[in-house]
Order: structure tokens, then C-alpha cells, then sequence
């Protein structure tokens, strides 16, 4: 049909033209074509996620939710606030909780491979968390508790007390912000279920750093209807 067609021409100019074959078509129109009947996914081309293309990706979406070729996203919502968040931050693969860069304050010797116990700033919660790098003080790590961790006898950590969260590393499961942004996002592990602020620094793929972590969210938090 030919308003099939000038949808399908309107994608494939959204599309980055590359027709390099990496989402499994030939050519882009191929692959518009299969978006529209719901036969493959917009993840499949990888370079929509990049900066360059952050707009047409948006746009994309925008008109796969119109035709009903995806479903609307759902809201996300954290538990303990009520505040919305733009999006959903995931481990890495392989990796349990996302990565935290973390500033103690404690003149303790911290290296990799130690368990340090810690409340984050701003944060009434006890942490337990493996180092899996230290760079001139500050520490990357990656949550391991604390709820299975505490009562055992045989689980040896070091208590550095407070420190302030300065970073994530994940995966962004919604739609892609773009470098520089301010965003509102909720960690996976995060037992609170809390909305987190920050500024976008990096961004591959769905592959996100996010740093300036504040646990206040300027926005009013979403009303129960």
C-alpha cells in the first residue's frame, strides 16, 4: 500500500544509511521494513544508540509506539519517593549490580578485592560492597549486600563509615538520554527502590556513566490517582 510505503521510506530516513548488514539486512529499507511488521527490533542497529543519532532514535520510537509496533512504556516509579524516573540503570553483563565510584572518607588503605561496609551520603541504608578498582582514593565497587551478608561469622569486611557516591555505571534499560543531560534514574539493586539524579558523562551504546549523584530529585513526585 502506498501510505505503507512512504512510512516505510519516512524510517529508513531515519535510519543512519550505513546498510552494513550488522542488524541481520542488507539494506536500511530492509530493516524498515521489518520494523514496521514487528519482525525484528530497533536495538538490532547498533548505531541508533549512538550521540549522533540520539534524536532519529527518539523519533523512531515515537512512530513504532504510534503504529502499535511497540508497546507504550510504562512509567517507572520509585517506591520509597514516588518520583519518576527517566529511566531503569542495569548491571553491566556478567555483573551484579551496577558499578559505583565511591569518595570515603577514611584514611584506611582500601585495594581491590576488599569488602568494605558503608553508608552512602544521604542514604540511611548500610552497603556492603566488593572493590573491584581503587584510582588515587577513589574506589569503583559493586554492591554484595547487605541482606544475605549480615549475622555470618565468617564474613570479613572493612567499615569505612560514610561516603559520597560519586558515579554509576550500567546498562540503560528506556529510552537514551543524551550526553550532558540531567537524568533521573533508578538503580536496579537499589533496596530502597529510590530515584536518583545525575549528569550524563559517557554514553556507548546502551552503556551509560553517570556522575554528580544527588539522592534529591527536583521534581514533584508522581500522584496516585
Amino acid at each position: 500500500m502506498p501510505g505503507d510505503k512512504s512510512l516505510r521510506d519516512t524510517i529508513t530516513d531515519l535510519l543512519p544509511g550505513y546498510n552494513c548488514g550488522i542488524c541481520g539486512y542488507a539494506r536500511c529499507d530492509e530493516y524498515a521494513a521489518a520494523l514496521l511488521k514487528g519482525r525484528t527490533e530497533v536495538d538490532r542497529c547498533h548505531f541508533m544508540y549512538q550521540e549522533l543519532f540520539s534524536e532519529n532514535l527518539k523519533r523512531l520510537q515515537e512512530i513504532l509506539r504510534k503504529e502499535n509496533v511497540i508497546p507504550e512504556e510504562k512509567k517507572i516509579i520509585g517506591v520509597l519517593d514516588g518520583y519518576e524516573a527517566d529511566f531503569i540503570l542495569k548491571p553491566l553483563p556478567e555483573e551484579n549490580s551496577c558499578r559505583e565510584v565511591l569518595f570515603p572518607f577514611t584514611r584506611m588503605e582500601l585495594k581491590k578485592g576488599d569488602v568494605i561496609r558503608y553508608r552512602p551520603l544521604g542514604c540511611p541504608i548500610t552497603h556492603f560492597a566488593e572493590i573491584i578498582d581503587e584510582n588515587h582514593g577513589l574506589i569503583t565497587v559493586h554492591i554484595v549486600g547487605p541482606c544475605h551478608r549480615l549475622g555470618r561469622e565468617d564474613f570479613e569486611f572493612k567499615d569505612v563509615g560514610v561516603c559520597m557516591v560519586g558515579g554509576f555505571e550500567g546498562i540503560i534499560e528506556g529510552e537514551i538520554p543524551n550526553i550532558g543531560e540531567t537524568v533521573r534514574f533508578l538503580p536496579a539493586h537499589c533496596m530502597m527502590q529510590k530515584v536518583h539524579s545525575g549528569v550524563v558523562v559517557q554514553i556507548e551504546g546502551k552503556r551509560a556513566i553517570i556522575e554528580g549523584i544527588d539522592l534529591k530529585v527536583w521534581a514533584p513526585p508522581v500522584k496516585a490517582r
